[in-house]
C-alpha cells in the first residue's frame, strides 16, 4: 500500500530486547496528515535500526510512503499497525 501525506509529529524512539532470541529491536513512529479534502493523520512504524537510518523523515515535509498493514490479537483485543517499508521524499 501507498500513502502520501506531511509529517506533523515524530515520536521518540523506543526499543527493546526480544525475550525469545535476545536481540534488540528499536521502532520509531511518525505521524503523517494525508493532503486530501478531508485530510486524516494515519501513525507510521518504522521498524528496525537500520531501516530507521535508511528512511529519516523531518517534520513538515511531505513523504511517499510504502507500507503494510498488519492486526495482532492479544487478550481479546485486536492491535493494527501501518509498518513502512519505503519512505521517498516528495509525491
Amino acid at each position: 500500500m501507498e500513502i502520501v501525506g506531511k509529517v506533523i509529529q515524530v515520536l521518540p524512539l523506543t526499543g527493546g530486547t526480544s525475550a525469545t532470541t535476545g536481540k534488540t529491536w528499536q521502532v520509531e513512529t511518525f505521524i503523517i496528515e494525508t493532503l486530501e479534502n478531508y485530510p486524516r493523520k494515519v501513525a507510521i512504524e518504522v521498524f528496525g535500526e537500520q531501516r530507521i537510518k535508511d528512511n529519516p523523515v523531518q517534520i513538515d515535509q511531505v513523504y511517499t510512503i510504502s507500507f503494510d498493514l498488519e492486526s495482532r490479537e492479544f487478550n481479546g483485543r485486536w492491535y493494527t499497525s501501518a509498518r513502512a517499508w519505503k519512505i521517498v521524499a516528495g509525491q
